[in-house]
């Protein structure tokens, strides 16, 4: 069977792409290497608990916010959200002193400006930047921060919550810092279940839709042909043939996979193989005694031993499963860093006590991530985005084969909106 469209990888973005064609009448195919679709995004089973690999809250999902209508649009609206605590979603803990995040970005500048009562107009101009226009994608992040804010520790409280993205104090873009803040600010939810829900619920709207998806499905090659891409090979054998195709892994394996072409130049291979990575997560999933901690409605972000913003800083984020069965009990906690070595001494700075709460811990590291996603290295979030060289590393869509095109965090900007709203580009380029 020829399709419309094929599309190589069924993380996020790769799924986003097919509902969304598939909504607008495409014939689509999701080939997916590993054994259950979904990426960063599946969820895994261990002695009856249900853990996740890359999700673990969201932004912006309020009616007119960043991610409302998209989610609308895919059907994902009507998954159980849990909206998190208003007035403290994220708590930054830096030194053992706590500071809060609120949602809204009013009460996001009034929550701060108790702690620092002189940066109130700075406060407003960081909103302020946030719900304007997109900054300019050679501006650094670390500078503008700096020339908007006397108080260093202000700087360090505002980025703390960045574990879901990557601080380069040289390179960071102000665009990419900026995308990883608003829509928590907006509104921040937890799921009620695991991450899987999303991916279940997005495969079978494509399937519904009439399109495929198929996984123990390695493309091993990408045939050109006259300057287009004519079918895919995959490692059973397959050949699948479409008039176009999407690629939601990274750029280099993309290009690695036209193994034969008169399009595209060594030069262009090269810059591709060279594109460097951000770093890769440790994931601590635990399994908490049984009446041992009471839920918390928010996520901690413990910090100790320098800048936020300082590589070499421990670090660790704790985040909760929203309880499933209507208890006040936390039995699912998540400690997450990219630092190597285990975080617990450091979380206990914000749950003392925890080492002996646990009753079964599950690990993952940048090597886990490498072998079930076939990210390079392992990395979290994708491609490095940088400033000095925005067009080298915030890619287009489109590439120099002209029914070939990219999806995905390794594009324009990383994480769960930036996912999104390169999925539209990438379809609205197809679609329009």
């Amino acid at each position: 069977m020829k399709y419309d469209v094929v599309i190589i990888g069924s993380g996020f973005g790769g799924l986003t792409c097919a509902h969304l064609l598939a909504k607008a009448g495409r014939k689509v195919l999701v080939l997916e290497a590993h054994w259950q679709p979904g990426g960063c995004m599946q969820s895994y089973q261990r002695k009856g608990h249900s853990f996740d690999t890359g999700l673990h809250y969201v932004g912006g999902l309020g009616d007119g916010e960043t991610l409302h209508d998209i989610f609308e649009k895919l059907g994902l609206l009507q998954l159980p959200w849990h909206r998190m605590d208003v007035d403290y979603t994220d708590q930054i803990i830096i030194e053992g002193q706590t500071y809060c995040l609120a949602q809204g970005f009013d009460h996001f500048v009034d929550v701060l400006t108790d702690r620092f009562p002189q940066q109130r107009a700075s406060l407003k101009k960081y909103v302020e930047m946030l719900q304007g226009p997109d900054p300019d994608p050679s501006v650094n992040a670390w500078i503008w921060l700096n020339e908007t804010f006397s108080d260093p520790l202000l700087i360090d409280v505002l980025s703390g919550s960045c574990l879901k993205t990557e601080l380069r104090r040289e390179s960071l873009p102000l665009l990419a810092f900026a995308h990883s803040q608003k829509s928590y600010i907006q509104s921040s939810w937890r799921l009620k279940g695991d991450s899987g829900l999303i991916v279940r619920s997005l495969v079978d709207d494509i399937k519904r839709m009439g399109g495929d998806v198929v996984c123990r499905a390695e493309v091993t090659e990408l045939i050109e042909h006259e300057g287009r891409i004519v079918a895919a090979l995959t490692a059973n054998g397959e050949r699948y043939e479409a008039d176009s195709f999407i690629s939601d892994i990274h750029p280099a394996q993309t290009f690695a996979l036209v193994k034969d072409s008169k399009v595209l130049k060594k030069i262009f291979r090269t810059r591709m193989s060279m594109l460097a990575n951000t770093y890769g997560m440790y994931t601590y999933s635990l399994v908490l005694k049984p009446h041992a901690l009471s839920y918390f409605n928010h996520n901690k972000f413990v910090y100790e031993g320098g800048s936020v913003w300082d590589e070499h800083t421990a670090k660790v984020m704790l985040s909760c499963r929203v309880p499933e069965d209507g208890k006040d009990e936390n039995l699912l906690l998540d400690l997450l860093t990219p630092c190597e070595g285990h975080p617990m001494a450091l979380a206990e700075k914000a749950v003392p006590g925890l080492r002996d709460m646990v009753e079964q811990q599950y690990v993952s590291t940048p090597h886990t991530w490498q072998r079930f996603t076939r990210t390079p290295e392992g990395s979290a979030y994708g491609v490095r985005k940088d400033c000095r060289q925005p067009l080298l590393t915030m890619l287009s869509p489109r590439t120099p084969l002209s029914n070939l095109l990219l999806t995905g965090q390794n594009v324009m900007l990383h994480g769960l909106e930036g996912v999104v709203m390169t999925a539209q580009q990438t379809c609205d380029i197809l679609l329009n």
